[in-house]
């Protein structure tokens, strides 16, 4: 009878005890469905992952290096002593002076995200998002998107309790983003078939039906709309995924930080002001701070809009909010001096 072989988790860290220490007690509790190994230096871990697939590498920022970037490893967590390492999108942080039950079920959350779960190297998402409501926040993200599809194919996703999309584009959508997330954690080949039949088209734009019910918005959990994000952009081979978020979103700061590029509209009123400063505080206790400093402040224009599909769509990008997008985005794509 042959044993299916358990997959490999590597944990590579400088300090021989903790991470000897912390390999022998996953091993023994059973709780993840991997094979445990330590590792030391890179030399051995380089060595072994010649020879070897490592599925996930829980590496020290002290360990992580150019070298373990082209071993064949699927994916990287970062065993963080403090300092915020640099991440790209595709990592993940846990403190290194947790517990050991809380790292093994930090991994096994970040496992279970899965293969399919992460989002192709060649599709860049740009979010828009702010604690200020009535800020043009919407008509903003739809611009985005459209200036987006220009250059290749575009998913626009709204992230919004009440969208209002059907009366302002006239439509009855069949299905909604709940159907397309509940899709996605199926058969990656339902997503696509339920996505052909719903998403409403605008040349290279696709636009995603909102959900009708608010509730759903607040249910979907944060794992779930990155799953719907990496098998959506996959199903519609997308460059571009524009997010019109709302605060209300489970995980919405984890969502941002997947996100190539983060705008939040503001508003000069003293309400809008306070709440921006709320939420500067709010993120800046949940250590935030680089979050933050990834996110472009910016007050939009007054836009007139007709409505109707095609028509509503044409006034944003050929109108002030169009003009003042085009702008936004010549500007962010010069190089730093």
């Amino acid at each position: 009878m042959n044993m299916k072989k358990k997959k490999i988790f590597a944990i590579c860290d400088l300090e021989e005890a903790y991470v000897v220490r912390l390999a022998d007690y996953l091993n023994q509790s059973g709780k993840l469905p991997y094979q445990v190994l330590a590792f030391t230096s890179l030399e051995r871990l380089g060595a072994y992952a010649k020879e070897n697939e490592i599925e996930i590498l829980l590496i020290s920022p002290d360990a992580m290096s150019d070298e373990v970037k082209g071993m064949r490893i699927k994916r990287v967590m970062i065993l963080s002593d403090g300092e915020e390492p640099d991440l790209d999108r595709q990592q993940m942080q846990i403190s290194k002076y947790q517990d050991s039950d809380s790292i093994a079920r930090a991994v096994m959350d970040y496992a279970q995200e899965g293969a399919g779960a992460l989002m192709p190297q060649d599709c860049r998402m740009i979010a828009v998002c702010s604690p200020v409501g009535r800020c043009g926040k919407t008509m903003f993200a739809l611009t985005l998107a459209m200036l987006a599809a220009e250059e290749g194919r575009t998913m626009y996703l709204n992230l919004e309790g009440y969208s209002g999309f059907e009366p302002l584009f006239r439509t009855t959508y069949r299905s909604d983003t709940a159907d397309l997330v509940y899709a996605a954690g199926e058969e990656e080949q339902n997503l696509a078939m339920l996505m052909e039949s719903s998403v409403e088209s605008f040349g290279s734009l696709d636009i995603v039906p909102p959900v009708f019910f608010p509730e759903d918005i607040r249910d979907i959990s944060c794992r779930d709309w990155k799953t719907f994000l990496a098998r959506a952009s996959e199903a519609g081979a997308y460059k571009t995924i524009v997010l019109d978020a709302g605060m209300q979103v489970s995980g919405v700061t984890d969502l941002l930080e997947m996100c190539d590029r983060w705008y939040m509209p503001v508003l000069q009123d003293p309400v809008s002001r306070a709440k921006i400063s709320q939420f500067d505080r709010n993120m800046e206790a949940l250590g935030k701070e680089k979050l933050l400093s990834a996110m472009t402040r910016v007050y939009l224009p007054e836009v007139s809009v007709r409505n109707s599909q095609g028509a509503l769509l044409d006034d944003l990008v050929y109108g002030r909010m169009g003009q003042f997008a085009r702008a936004l985005l010549k500007e962010s794509a010069r190089p730093a001096a």
